[in-house]
C-alpha cells in the first residue's frame, strides 16, 4: 500500500498534499524493522476475532482469555504494535455504551513498559486517546509495570484505578519514581504516601479506585487477597490440556496460506495478454502453464503450439510448501484487493491522512 501511495503520488497531491519519496521511504524501513521481529506472522490467517475473547458461559459469567505473549515480548517493537492494533480495533468495532454496570472486557497489560520503549510522539498520542476514549465502548484496560516511569504523564493521568506495591528507593532514578508513584495518588491525610511506598510489605499495596461519581478515592493502604491458585509456571502439559478443554480449540492452531485475490487476477490478467511469438526451437507453454522443450519424433524442434479452445490455461497453482509471504508482499496484494472499490478508497484515505496528519 506504501509502494502504491508512492508510485500514484500525483493523484493524491490536490486532496492530500505533496507524499514525498522520503516519507515513503520511512514507513518502508518501519515495516522492514517489524517484519524483521516477525510481525508478519500476527497479521496471518485466521485473524484474530475479537468476539472470542468476550465469551460467557452457560451462567453468563465471563471467560478469562491469556494470551502466552513470553516470546512476542522479547520483540518489543512487534508486541508494542500487536497491542496498539488490539485497542484500535475495539474502539473501531464496539459501539457507544456509556457507564455500564460491569465492563464487557477487560484487558491487563503485563509488562506495560514494552509498549512504550523508544514509542515515537505519534504513537503514544494514539495510546492516549484510546486510553481515554475506550472506557465508552464498556472496555477496562490496565497496565502492570514495576515502576510507575515506564508510563507516560499523558497516559498515566488517563488510569482511574490505581494498585501500588512497595518500591526501593535506592537510586536517584528511584527516587523520582516513588515521588512520581505518590504524586498521582488522591492524598490522605493520614497516610504519607511517598514515606509508605517504600514500607510496604509483601501483599501490601496502596489502592485508589474510582468512585460511583467517577472520581478517584482517597489512597488506603491495604492487603491484596491472595490469589486461589497456583503460584508459579505450570508445565507445558498441563498447559496443552487447558488449551484443549478451549470451546475454539483448533481455530487458531493452524495458519491459513489462502491464494488471494490479488494471485487469481494476475494469473486472470496474464491469460488475457496474448504471448509474444517465440523463435523457433524456444520452449513454449504447456497446457499448465510450464515449459518444455518441443521436439519432433525425429528430434527436430517443434514451434510452440497454442491451447487447444477447449483446454483454456488454469491459473497457475500455488506450490506446495511455499513460505509464507513478506509483509510488504502482503501489503501490497492487499493494496491490489482494495484498490478500485469504495472501501479501498476509504481505506488509502485514512491511511494518507494519518501519513500527512490530517484530521479525516
Amino acid at each position: 500500500m506504501a509502494q502504491y501511495a508512492g508510485d500514484h503520488a500525483d493523484e493524491f497531491e490536490t486532496e492530500y498534499g505533496r507524499v514525498s519519496t522520503a516519507s515513503i521511504g520511512a514507513i518502508q524501513r518501519g515495516l522492514l524493522s517489524l517484519e524483521e521481529q516477525d510481525a508478519d506472522k500476527i497479521f496471518g490467517e485466521p485473524a484474530l476475532n475479537l468476539e472470542d475473547m468476550m465469551q460467557t458461559d452457560g451462567r453468563g459469567h465471563g471467560m478469562i482469555n491469556i494470551l502466552a505473549a513470553d516470546k512476542l515480548m522479547q520483540s518489543p517493537r512487534a508486541y508494542s504494535t500487536f497491542l496498539l492494533w488490539l485497542l484500535s480495533e475495539l474502539f473501531e468495532r464496539l459501539p457507544e455504551v456509556g457507564d455500564q454496570d460491569k465492563p464487557r472486557l477487560v484487558f491487563f497489560f503485563d509488562e506495560a513498559h514494552l509498549m512504550f520503549t523508544d514509542a515515537p510522539p505519534v504513537l503514544l498520542e494514539k495510546i492516549e486517546q484510546v486510553v481515554r476514549l475506550i472506557r465508552s465502548k464498556g472496555v477496562g484496560v490496565f497496565f502492570v509495570t514495576q515502576n510507575p516511569l515506564d508510563i507516560p504523564d499523558v497516559t498515566l493521568s488517563q488510569l482511574g484505578n490505581r494498585i501500588q506495591h512497595a518500591l526501593r528507593a535506592f537510586t536517584p532514578r528511584d527516587q523520582k519514581a516513588v515521588k512520581a508513584a505518590a504524586e498521582t495518588f488522591r492524598q490522605n491525610p493520614k497516610i504519607n504516601v511517598e514515606t509508605a511506598i517504600t514500607q510496604l510489605a509483601t501483599g501490601e499495596a496502596l489502592v485508589s479506585f474510582l468512585d460511583e461519581k467517577g472520581m478517584p478515592g482517597i489512597v488506603e493502604r491495604a492487603f491484596v487477597l491472595p490469589p486461589t491458585s497456583q503460584i508459579g509456571p505450570i508445565v507445558p502439559q498441563i498447559r496443552q490440556d487447558i488449551v484443549r478443554q478451549s470451546v475454539i480449540f483448533g481455530h487458531y492452531e493452524r495458519s491459513i496460506d489462502r491464494e488471494s485475490a490479488y494471485e487469481i487476477l494476475k494469473a486472470r490478467a496474464e491469460r488475457r495478454v496474448p504471448a509474444e511469438p517465440q523463435p523457433e526451437g524456444m520452449p513454449g507453454p504447456s497446457r499448465y502453464g510450464a515449459s518444455y522443450p518441443p521436439a519432433s519424433p525425429g528430434g527436430r524442434p517443434r514451434a510452440p503450439q497454442p491451447y487447444p479452445a477447449e483446454y483454456p490455461p488454469p491459473a497457475p497453482r500455488r506450490p506446495v510448501g511455499r513460505p509464507r509471504d513478506t509483509l510488504l508482499e502482503a501489503m501490497a496484494k492487499s493494496a491490489a484487493r482494495s484498490v478500485g472499490s469504495q472501501l479501498g478508497r476509504q481505506i488509502l484515505r485514512g491511511v494518507m491522512g494519518s501519513i500527512l496528519g490530517g484530521g479525516r
